[in-house]
């Protein structure tokens, strides 16, 4: 199980905890496979001679935000062990059209078999940090946190949520496993107290079986919220306002801060960035945007041999 607040982890040691382990492994393989098959580089094969040494740079054709450093470098000791090369920035750094992010010298045919899933991967992880830095800077001086959601990439879940955080976003839950967050699709039609109730009960034998890192539920309405505000403190650590405009947000917010203000609240459903500044000005805690990663574009960067 993760550790409780993996927020207050530094970059390098979040991607340890997140990704690195036998399923980045088979990740690569599985990246390498699709460009190599079992019979390599045709093309490099036949032009390139092994002995060739070059240098060469990783040249940035779009403005963003870097993400994705160790996974390159694990990529590059794993599978490119006789290149050398020198990160010029930071994951989290912005970049500019020909910023030089990484200078890389070697054999060119190691480099060249290398060179897509590495240029892939830097843009997919630089898109999603670099869509996450406008989230950000849109609720800039309101204290709301920007969080991800489960709406990622299959297979590159725990890579694009480190993304997440090279933006100045912040983790939500990375499964099903490590919280527990309770939907409409759990209570049925259960009216609020009924709901509550279950609630606390089901949170009580969460928190007994496993180390959860938060409880959450959903609510649609302020029927719903303060019947899960009524709980005793330590029940439920936030609630999810689904789908509500700013006016009724403030409300639950005003709700919240006399009946039980050790709640966070977060609010989700469509955010889009037009929609931010309104939503963080009623007060909430937390908004949670699927668009951070469902919706982000590759950043554009290219290997130039010098």
């Amino acid at each position: 199980m993760p550790p409780t607040d993996l927020n207050a982890l530094d970059l390098q040691r979040l991607f340890t905890t997140l990704v690195e382990g036998p399923s980045f492994d088979s990740f690569l393989e599985l990246a390498l496979h699709e460009d190599l098959d079992e019979a390599g580089d045709l093309t490099t094969n036949a032009m390139v001679d092994p002995s060739r040494v070059v240098d060469a740079a990783v040249v940035s054709r779009s403005p963003g935000v870097l993400a994705g450093i160790p996974a390159l470098d694990h990529l590059m000791r794993r599978h490119a062990a006789r290149l050398s090369w020198w990160w010029q920035a930071d994951d989290g750094d912005r970049v500019r059209p020909s910023d030089v992010v990484c200078r890389i010298s070697g054999p060119l045919a190691v480099l060249l078999p290398v060179e897509r899933v590495m240029l892939n991967l830097l843009g997919r992880l630089s898109g999603v940090a670099t869509r996450t830095a406008e989230h950000v800077q849109a609720v800039s001086g309101t204290g709301v946190l920007v969080c991800d959601t489960r709406k990622t990439t299959p297979g590159l879940r725990n890579l694009e949520k480190y993304a997440v955080r090279c933006g100045g976003g912040h983790l939500h839950r990375i499964g099903l496993f490590d919280a527990m967050l309770v939907k409409d699709n759990h209570v049925g039609d259960l009216d609020p107290d009924r709901m509550a109730a279950r609630v606390a009960e089901a949170a009580g034998a969460v928190r007994d079986a496993s180390e959860v890192r938060f409880v959450e539920v959903e609510v649609d309405d302020l029927e719903q919220l303060d019947a899960l505000l009524a709980l005793p403190e330590g029940v439920v650590d936030i609630i999810l306002l689904d789908n509500m405009p700013p006016e009724v947000l403030a409300q639950a917010v005003r709700r919240r801060d006399r009946k039980a203000p050790h709640v966070q609240l977060e609010a989700s459903g469509g955010i889009g960035l037009d929609r931010l500044p309104a939503i963080a000005a009623s007060g909430v805690d937390r908004v949670s945007v699927g668009g951070l990663t469902h919706s982000a574009v590759q950043l554009d960067f290219g290997l130039d041999l010098l």
